[in-house]
């Protein structure tokens, strides 16, 4: 199981931004405030989303990042399918808390739950744009002048709950959005360990009327069926 999937949208309430003196950074608050309200409203008016993804990780003491890519399809209320294409083909399918793992190579499907799943929560919340932010996450400007496209702010979320085993591993996560659509073009995942996920979108579709056959995974008749009471990422 790809160990990255739990930690991705919902965008509501900033906490405060701290210049070096102790003072409120009123303009950084200002602004994230502003990009929050109009990437929250851009998910709330997206009922389908289609997007081609690139995906590098850096894992801390290996020198090269891993590369892949593929397509995502996402459907509210709670559908998801994730498709790695290159280098292997591996799909993955969220219908609300039930969770399928299709690798063919292996013809083997791994069945589970997304709260079994260390790592699928958040990517799939923040990509539906459930807009409940404030009750994972605390969010903030990030550090630094680096800016994302267009000039537009970064935003920074800190996981609230240390006690789950998601946020044990996950430091933060950084959000950039396009200009002018607000639709997420990137999402950098931040491990303590030191290993960080950057995914990069493209080529996004909104509302397209995607079916339903999109999001149903019919199993073929030569390939095992594995129910999983635990789905942790390596």
């Amino acid at each position: 199981m790809r160990w990255w999937l739990t930690a991705l949208l919902t965008v509501a309430l900033v906490s405060p931004a701290w210049a070096a003196d102790g003072s409120i950074d009123e303009k950084a608050l200002l602004e994230v405030r502003e990009v929050v309200k109009q990437l929250q409203a851009r998910y709330e008016k997206t009922n389908d989303l289609q997007a081609d993804f690139s995906q590098k990780t850096k894992i801390e003491g290996f020198e090269r990042p891993v590369t892949s890519a593929g397509k995502v399809y996402i459907k509210k209320p709670g559908r998801l399918r994730w498709d790695y294409l290159d280098p292997a083909t591996e799909q993955i399918y969220v219908n609300q808390e039930d969770v399928k793992v299709y690798v063919p190579e292996h013809k083997q499907v791994l069945v589970g739950k997304l709260t079994q799943m260390a790592a699928s929560k958040a990517p799939l919340e923040l990509l539906q744009g459930a807009a409940k932010l404030d009750e994972s996450f605390e969010v903030e400007p990030t550090m630094g002048k680096t800016r994302g496209a267009g000039g537009i702010p970064l935003i920074t979320l800190i996981p609230k709950a240390k006690d789950q085993e998601s946020t044990q591993t996950l430091q933060k996560i950084i959000v950039e959005v396009f200009p002018k659509t607000y639709y997420i073009r990137t999402v950098s995942l931040h491990e303590i360990s030191g290993n960080v996920a950057v995914f990069e979108f493209s080529n996004l579709k909104p509302n397209l009327g995607l079916g339903g056959e999109v999001f149903d995974f019919k199993t073929p008749s030569d390939v095992e069926v594995v129910r999983a009471p635990v789905l942790n990422g390596p």
